[in-house]
């Protein structure tokens, strides 16, 4: 699996300090808040969980399965909800977890549909941040590391379902995927 990577863009080290920075700027932020912390799966899992062990303050966790991609290495512009949050977020501030924000239509559609719902506010909070790939107005509030545009996998991020357990973010060998 190793093999497969042409260079490491982030490493575990790095994302280990990501986490807590943006772990103790969310705490400042949101100590009385009580927020929704909600997760876009599958990608952010390994993130979401490293980031909340860093928030000191009272917090609810929700996952939606919203997709964009359908098996390739460009999002398809369909956006599908596979799984749709079980708490109502009416009143409620909402912090969007993700592992990357690309073309940013997947995070828009999913921030109007729960400020639609109701929700007092709703931040993402990425660890990823690629704006080479945006096709829509969209700047995250909290940024772990600006990437350039280039096809990542590792720490949530895959290629066909592989590589999400990769300890760090890399840049796939194009031999892997042409």
């Amino acid at each position: 699996m190793h093999n497969d990577i042409a260079e490491i863009l982030v490493s575990e080290e790095q994302i280990d300090e990501i986490a807590k920075r943006l772990g103790k700027q969310l705490t400042e932020d949101y100590k009385d808040k009580y927020p929704i912390v909600v997760g876009l799966l599958k990608g952010c899992v390994p993130f979401m969980g490293r980031l909340i062990t860093e928030m000191n303050c009272h917090l609810e966790m929700e996952f939606m399965d919203v997709s964009s991609y359908h098996g390739g290495i460009k999002s398809s512009g369909d956006i599908q909800i596979k799984k749709d949050l079980t708490i109502p977020v009416q009143d409620r501030h909402v912090i969007i977890a993700e592992d990357i924000v690309d073309t940013g239509k997947t995070i828009r559609v999913v921030m109007d549909l729960l400020l639609y719902r109701g929700a007092k506010s709703v931040s993402v909070v990425t660890l990823l941040d690629k704006p080479a790939g945006r096709v829509v107005s969209l700047d995250p509030e909290y940024i772990g590391v600006t990437i350039p545009n280039k096809f990542v996998v590792g720490y949530g991020l895959d290629f066909d379902e592989k590589y999400r357990n990769l300890p760090y973010v890399g840049v796939l060998k194009p031999e892997v995927y042409e």
